[in-house]
């Protein structure tokens, strides 16, 4: 009996350990696959953004992926959850990354110009990046999604901003300071400035006005 049960046991585990050596094997395949097919999908959605076709629906971005729509809300769960992954892609792509190394410079006014320039290079990078506020304009779940993204840019800036002006007498005006800069560096005041200008003479301009404001 002792032996029949040893037996048994001995089986069991052989299949357990040939299940976890399958799980194992199969996992980083399913990874890969997944990944691929994400990566898939988040160049199709900013595919769209950069025809200017208005606000990609979830069965737009499944027909530019080639895959169905089932596919998406598995990857993604939702259409905000999608939205919120490309934003991340286009942030990065964009150099948006290069943003703590900007604030943690012991200038402040180094790190504004910094600041600016990082943001020029992201509103010239891709014309999808450049449409992303433009969508958002006419699509509330676009615009919801943005608006911690835009709220970001506002509190970097607040920071240098009480970084160059930290005296009292400037409390009451670092509000509107702030609000200045934040204008300033909006995708649409750079389109505005890259009219007959490159993206370098648009750039300094900013550097230029911004820094007459903070005089």
């Amino acid at each position: 009996m002792y032996t029949r049960y040893t037996q048994n046991a001995k089986l069991k585990s052989s299949k357990f350990n040939r299940n976890v050596m399958k799980r194992a094997y199969v996992s980083p395949v399913r990874t890969a696959a997944a990944a691929a097919k994400r990566e898939l999908v988040v160049d199709a959605a900013i595919r769209l953004l950069g025809r200017d076709a208005g606000p990609p629906s979830m069965r737009d971005v499944a027909r530019e992926a080639g895959v169905t729509r089932l596919t998406l809300y598995k990857q993604f769960g939702s259409r905000k959850g999608l939205l919120e992954t490309v934003f991340d892609e286009c942030a990065r792509r964009g150099g948006l990354g290069r943003i703590p190394d900007a604030m943690a410079l012991a200038d402040p006014r180094e790190a504004l110009d910094r600041l600016i320039e990082i943001f020029c290079d992201f509103w010239s990078a891709d014309l999808a990046f450049a449409r992303l506020h433009d969508t958002a304009a006419v699509d509330p779940e676009f615009a919801d999604t943005i608006a911690e993204r835009i709220e970001r840019r506002r509190k970097a800036i607040g920071a240098l901003v009480n970084r160059l002006k930290p005296e009292p007498q400037y409390q009451g005006v670092r509000e509107g300071l702030v609000d200045l800069i934040f204008g300033l560096t909006s995708h649409a005041m750079f389109q505005l400035l890259r009219k007959g200008r490159s993206k370098e003479a648009a750039c300094a301009l900013l550097k230029e006005a911004i820094a007459a404001i903070l005089r």
